[in-house]
């Protein structure tokens, strides 16, 4: 028997390397698609809690139609993004609406860049921002903003009546 040196070949580091490397690549792609995903999901369920929210402060809390603001609370305190969802960040979301009567229509806005066709599957009525369609969803009467978000990218629109 011939008496070999023990180790690993330069071929064979090689070979292993060649298939690191090609696992690697196999799965970089899939990674960054669950990335893009969650990144969606996450948005779009934001959205989702604070438009379930502020529908359920204007029916438990009241609103004061003459200032045109949802109340806080029982105290009718001032109503922001953290009051409505729990670690939502309110410089990546903003609210707007208007009422007439009983009527509310509601604006959410995200300025968070996602791939919306993925959104749209967690949230149906997701769409791009434009001046143009939120002015004429909620019409002249803004009447109230909550929220910081600056250059919004998406909106979830939605209309509910008070009883």
């Amino acid at each position: 028997m011939k008496n070999r040196k023990r180790g690993f070949s330069l071929v064979e580091l090689l070979i292993v390397l060649a298939v690191i490397a090609a696992l690697i690549a196999t799965i970089t792609p899939v990674a960054l698609n669950a990335i893009r995903k969650a990144q969606a999901t996450k948005v779009a369920q934001n959205m989702k809690t604070l438009a379930a929210a502020i529908e359920n402060a204007a029916y438990v809390n009241g609103y004061d139609a003459a200032n045109g603001r949802i109340y806080k609370d029982a105290s009718k305190g001032t109503l922001t993004i953290s009051d409505l969802g729990r670690d939502v960040d309110d410089t990546k979301y903003s609210i707007k609406y208007s009422f007439t009567g009983t009527q509310f229509k509601v604006a959410v806005i995200s300025n968070e860049i996602v791939d919306l066709p993925t959104a749209q599957d967690v949230v149906k009525g997701l769409a791009n921002y434009s001046d143009t369609v939120l002015n004429s969803f909620l019409g002249s009467t803004l009447v109230g903003t909550l929220g910081t978000a600056t250059t919004p990218q998406i909106v979830y629109t939605f209309t509910f009546d008070l009883y």
